[in-house]
């Protein structure tokens, strides 16, 4: 099996996370903070959004079972990119969109995909689109928030995950 790994940010960590745990050929995922400034970040550091860093789920899949770009096509079911630090009822910076890469190779897929789906939006996508800078876990009670609350808040229709 050859693994990959990639980074999305879509709004709270708790449902990208749930969404995606529910697609074939991901093998694992974590929630946590990307990009910011400073290291080691706490929720409650990241939560008064000065920090820089974006609520994130780290992707690990199967590159034989799943393709980069249909985890794109999924990614963009359940954001709105064109909102700029919100998604869902929540705001600030630590809510924006992102997808945010470790191997370069990947940048031109990533940036061919959101140019191909640029003509379905009235308005201009602000998804950031970066190298990752940096990542760490969130703290234990937000790995799998959804599975260990399943009455949990979440701004994501989980039903909008599809098989072939």
């Amino acid at each position: 099996m050859e693994k990959k790994q990639i980074y999305f940010a879509g709004g709270c960590f708790w449902g990208v996370q749930a969404f995606f745990d529910q697609l074939e050929g991901v093998v694992a995922t974590t929630v946590g903070y990307a990009n910011g400034k400073t290291d080691s970040p706490t929720y409650e550091e990241v939560y008064q959004d000065d920090t820089g860093y974006a609520e994130t789920v780290e992707l690990i899949y199967d590159v034989q079972r799943l393709s980069l770009a249909k985890i794109l096509d999924c990614f963009f079911r359940i954001i709105d990119p064109c909102s700029l630090n919100a998604q869902g009822g929540d705001s600030g910076t630590r809510y924006r969109t992102g997808i945010y890469y470790k191997d370069k190779n990947e940048a031109a897929t990533i940036e061919g995909y959101v140019e191909g789906i640029r003509a379905n939006y009235d308005q201009p996508i602000v998804t950031e689109l970066l190298p990752l800078e940096n990542y760490y876990p969130a703290e234990e009670y937000h790995q799998k928030y959804l599975k260990k609350n399943p009455q949990g808040y979440c701004h994501i229709d989980l039903n909008l995950i599809y098989k072939e």
